[in-house]
Formats: C-alpha cells, sequence, structure tokens
C-alpha cells in the first residue's frame, strides 16, 4: 500500500528518534540498568511526551484516532530501533478488549494510562492452561458486591510494572470449559496478589501471578460475567497483526546490522559480504521481510477499513510468517557473524534473545496453524 505524506513523515520521525536514544549497546544499557529490565521508564515518558503511544486508540477515551496503520509504523519503527518499550504491545493488546467489552470508565481508564506511558498487562495462561485457554481454573466467587480470586497464573508479561491485569477467572464450572469465564480489570496493587519474575533468558519480562483471597468490586466485570470467551477471541486478530508487525522491525533491524557487519568483515581478502553464498541468504531474508511488511500493511488497512471480523485467518498467518522470518533472520544473522554473533558488545545476541520467543506467545504458531487450516475448510 501507499502511505501518506504525513504517514511517511512519522515514520521518518521515529526512526530518527529511535538513532538519536537507541542507537548502539550503551546507549541501550543505559535506559535498561545495563541490559536487566525490558522497559525503559525514560522512554516511555519521552515517547508519551512526544504524543506517539495510543496514535490508533480513539479520540474519545483520549486516543489519537489516526488507525492501525499509523500504529503498525510506530510498532515497527520501534521494533526496528529497539526502543525498550515491549510493555506498550502488551497494553495495545489488553486495550483492544476493553474497548470492544468494558464500560466507560474502563475505557477511559485504560486508554488514558497507556496514551500517558503507563503499562497495562494481561491475565490468561496458566500452568496448566497455555494454548488450552479455556481450561482455566482460577477461580472469582462471588460474595455480595464484590468477587474474591484464588488461583495462579503464569507467563503474565510486564505484570510487574503495569497499572491492571486483564484477569480472566472461572465464575462458573457447571457447563462447558468454554461458559462461565469472567474477564475483570484487577489492579496490580491489590491486597492479596503476590507477582513473582520468571527468569528467561530474555530481561525481566514474564512473571507468575498468584491471587489469594483478592478483592474486586462487581464493576470490575470486563464485559458480560460468564461470557468473556466470546470477547477474548473478537481482538484476537488484532493482537496477531501486532506481534506480527514489531517482528517484521525486528527483522528488519537484524537485517540492517548483519548487512553492515558483512560489509566491513574481511576474510580471505576481501568483504564476506562479497561472497556469493552469503549474498544469496541475505537476498532470501531480505524478500521474506518485505513479504511480511506488505502482509502487515494489508491487514491494518482492511481494519481501518472496518473489516476486522473478516480477517482471522490473515492475521494468523502473519504471526506465523513474521515471526519465523524473525527468528530466521536474527539465527541467520548471528551465523554471518561467527564468534562476534555470540558476543554481547555486537548486539546480535541480544536480537536473537528476543525474537525466538514471539513464536510462541500470543497463541503458539502450532495453534496459527490450526487457525489457517479451518479456514481452509480443513
Amino acid at each position: 500500500m501507499r502511505f501518506t505524506e504525513e504517514q511517511e513523515h512519522f515514520r521518518q520521525e521515529l526512526r530518527r528518534f529511535a538513532d538519536s536514544h537507541c542507537k548502539t549497546l550503551a546507549q541501550r544499557d543505559a535506559l535498561t540498568e545495563g541490559g536487566t529490565i525490558a522497559n525503559s521508564p525514560e522512554m516511555f515518558r519521552k515517547i508519551a511526551d512526544h504524543g506517539w503511544f495510543g496514535v490508533s486508540l480513539p479520540e474519545e477515551y483520549g486516543g489519537h484516532g489516526a488507525g492501525m496503520v499509523d500504529e503498525c509504523i510506530f510498532l515497527e519503527e520501534t521494533a526496528r530501533g529497539l526502543v525498550p518499550i515491549k510493555g506498550y504491545s502488551t497494553g495495545l493488546v489488553a486495550v483492544q478488549t476493553y474497548l470492544k467489552c468494558g464500560n466507560e470508565d474502563q475505557k477511559h481508564t485504560i486508554v488514558g494510562n497507556i496514551v500517558a506511558g503507563k503499562v497495562e498487562a494481561i491475565s490468561l495462561s496458566e500452568p496448566g492452561a497455555g494454548s488450552d485457554l479455556a481450561a482455566v481454573r482460577l477461580k472469582a466467587v462471588q460474595d455480595g458486591d464484590d468477587y474474591v480470586l484464588n488461583g495462579q497464573k503464569t507467563w503474565c508479561s510486564v505484570a510487574h510494572i503495569a497499572e491492571h491485569m486483564l484477569l480472566l477467572a472461572r465464575t462458573d464450572s457447571s457447563g462447558r470449559k468454554h461458559h462461565g469465564l469472567t474477564l475483570f480489570m484487577v489492579p496490580t496493587d491489590t491486597p492479596g496478589v503476590e507477582i513473582r519474575e520468571i527468569v528467561t533468558m530474555e530481561p525481566r519480562t514474564v512473571n507468575d501471578v498468584y491471587y489469594t483471597d483478592a478483592r474486586v468490586p462487581a464493576s470490575a466485570i470486563v464485559g458480560e460475567r460468564d461470557h468473556a470467551w466470546r470477547a477474548l477471541t473478537r481482538g484476537l486478530a488484532v493482537e496477531r497483526l501486532i506481534i506480527a508487525t514489531t517482528s517484521t522491525g525486528a527483522a528488519q533491524r537484524a537485517l540492517d546490522d548483519v548487512v553492515a557487519y558483512v560489509t566491513e568483515r574481511q576474510q580471505f581478502g576481501r568483504s564476506i559480504g562479497s561472497f556469493q553464498a552469503v549474498q544469496h541468504r541475505l537476498a532470501e531474508l531480505a524478500t521474506e521481510i518485505a513479504v511480511c511488511r506488505a502482509f502487515v500493511y494489508d491487514i491494518a488497512d482492511k481494519i481501518d477499513h472496518g473489516l476486522e471480523d473478516a480477517i482471522e485467518a490473515q492475521a494468523a498467518m502473519a504471526k506465523l510468517k513474521c515471526t519465523e522470518v524473525a527468528k530466521r533472520t536474527v539465527l541467520e544473522a548471528m551465523q554471518f557473524m561467527g564468534g562476534y554473533g555470540f558476543a554481547r558488545d555486537f548486539g546480535m545476541e541480544e536480537q536473537v534473545r528476543f525474537n525466538l520467543a514471539p513464536t510462541i506467545y500470543g497463541g503458539s504458531n502450532e495453534v496459527q496453524k490450526e487457525i489457517i487450516v479451518k479456514s481452509l475448510g480443513l
């Protein structure tokens, strides 16, 4: 698709910002406590001051109302620039459900927080309920005007820095497992909520969350009681597009970095980028990334034209394709860089660590394949 002049200007402005603040490892280390955190409070403040958060969110709730194409430009360029604001995309996923199903107070609160540079989280998966999300067991029992929450959630991204968690709980166990599920807006400082880090190969991102007699008012329900499954599935296409777009930006950054490396690196009296075996593999990666970019912006344009309900399979394809391309790109880049690919000072090992998990979260790529298969009538 063709971008407007304003959209191209937005892209260039974002690129200059990222290159100015996050281009080098030293700059990123200064923002992330030596690479030990994935979200920089300073970057959240600076971007909020620029008014760039919530570009696609409705103006009536404090967003900018520009559309999903503009949002994808923001997501792609900040991912390409390695800007440490990974919590933003999590909040952007969460807000889709609030906008579709939440009440007016919830919409104003969540959108306002995101625009202001605050983080919002999602609390869905459990130790025994990941891809099979309808198998959740965390209970929400009504007690007067409150609900009492008991159970465990896991793999909760950015819960430790979030204002609220969008919690999926079981309010009725008498029917089929897809029934009796309810969403709640739970402040992270609620008594009885304990957040514990899960140590992974990435800087701190994911958490276990324990709910022990945690109370929330009935007004915390998002949407209808016992009917959360429909609310969840309505926002999945946008979630997959968000992941696909950030993966496209990440893949482009890895390609940019490895092209710069092979251009300078000398072996056998010439740059390793002059060898055809290297050139052809890079040509393949560049082509794959271009395909990803065209795909995600085509889907974004469809959303902006009111076709969100008709893109379920396409969004699954984009998530599958873009995350796999990003993973392949960073691994190929590490291979081209040899031992330097593993060295922290060269930055590629950082990119590898961040681009393996997206094939798993947001619905594993095996789940995406099942969605695509169903669209084929099989």
